[in-house]
């Protein structure tokens, strides 16, 4: 969902900048169908369920009296026709099992769950248990995890993970993706909802702007393409920013440590010499701008040259530069 930044620690049922039907991940029951005791469902006073409308999100809303939380962000799908849209790009496989950070409202859980072998399902604001149990209990392969999807211990997930297909709350999609590429090495497609300026960081090529810590981390493991911009009017309530819907293939595993590391710290100050930032770094040992700015020039820039212009492999061979230096 879109309607608004929030914390980064959270994920709800939307996200400050793409549809709802977020969450977090968190561990199961003994059971292994869910990490949250089951909730009476209720129902509104709206009447009887002939009374209601017929799309899924819509109609939860009214059945379960959910209103949708300005803290979270939430803005929830409305539009069904979305759902053939992500499913084609995520190009799911029967074998495949997804996880879905950001249940909301259960639309896209209940069309994922048919056509796959399992579904893990993470939703952060218990509010939603009643509508989400309303889409997913008719499964038996779906698990509900009712957590912070950034406190979950993905690497615990079971079955694994192939597939990640979520409408990401704003506030943390680009730290999702990026967690669930280094945590999750079985995971091969991302299709993901996300508010417009975390789709063009993710996807943004080397120059000023948009190019950054998020772009490198994710392309020096994937390959990422904006699919799509999607509507604003196929939310509830209609967010105040754009959205956008993004896919990420896998091409490799993600950046070891000490690329990560240095990939921060390079761009930590945007606006000074990459050389110098690095110096800057906490720990950065005697010398480091001037082995930089050697190893800079060697890869054909000038010694002087910002983080923003390197090519994300050119900082996985600065990073070994900068070991086998010492």
């Amino acid at each position: 969902m879109v309607s608004g930044r929030r914390p980064s620690g959270r994920a709800s049922s939307a996200r400050g900048g793409s549809p709802a039907g977020r969450g977090s991940p968190a561990g199961r029951s003994p059971a292994g169908r869910s990490s949250a005791k089951r909730s009476p469902a209720r129902r509104s006073p709206a009447g009887r369920d002939e009374d209601l409308p017929r799309q899924a999100s819509l109609r939860r809303l009214r059945r379960f009296g959910v209103r949708p939380d300005r803290d979270l962000g939430q803005n929830f799908l409305i539009d069904s026709n979305l759902l053939g849209v992500i499913e084609a790009a995520a190009e799911l496989r029967p074998e495949d099992v997804v996880l879905e950070i950001g249940g909301g409202l259960g639309v896209l859980s209940e069309h994922l769950a048919p056509r796959v072998a399992h579904v893990h399902v993470v939703e952060v604001d218990r509010r939603l248990e009643p509508a989400l149990r309303d889409a997913v209990d008719p499964f038996s392969t779906v698990t509900l995890h009712m957590e912070d999807a950034m406190a979950l211990d993905l690497t615990a997930l079971a079955p694994v993970p192939t597939r990640v297909v979520a409408n990401l709350p704003y506030g943390i999609a680009a730290t999702a993706i990026l967690r669930t590429i280094e945590d999750l090495p079985e995971v091969g497609v991302w299709v993901a909802m996300v508010q417009r300026e975390v789709g063009e960081r993710l996807a943004a090529a080397p120059g000023p702007g948009s190019y950054g810590v998020t772009s490198v981390l994710a392309q020096l493991a994937c390959e990422v393409r904006v699919l799509r911009a999607v509507s604003r009017q196929v939310f509830h309530p209609v967010p105040r920013v754009d959205s956008v819907l993004v896919r990420l293939r896998r091409r490799r595993q993600a950046a070891a440590p000490p690329v990560r590391d240095l990939v921060h710290a390079a761009f930590a100050h945007r606006r000074k010499a990459l050389a110098t930032s690095l110096a800057l770094a906490p720990g950065a040992p005697e010398g480091t701008r001037d082995r930089v700015r050697t190893l800079l020039v060697d890869m054909g820039h000038r010694p002087d040259v910002r983080a923003e212009r390197l090519r994300p492999e050119q900082f996985e061979r600065l990073a070994v530069g900068l070991e086998r230096a010492g």
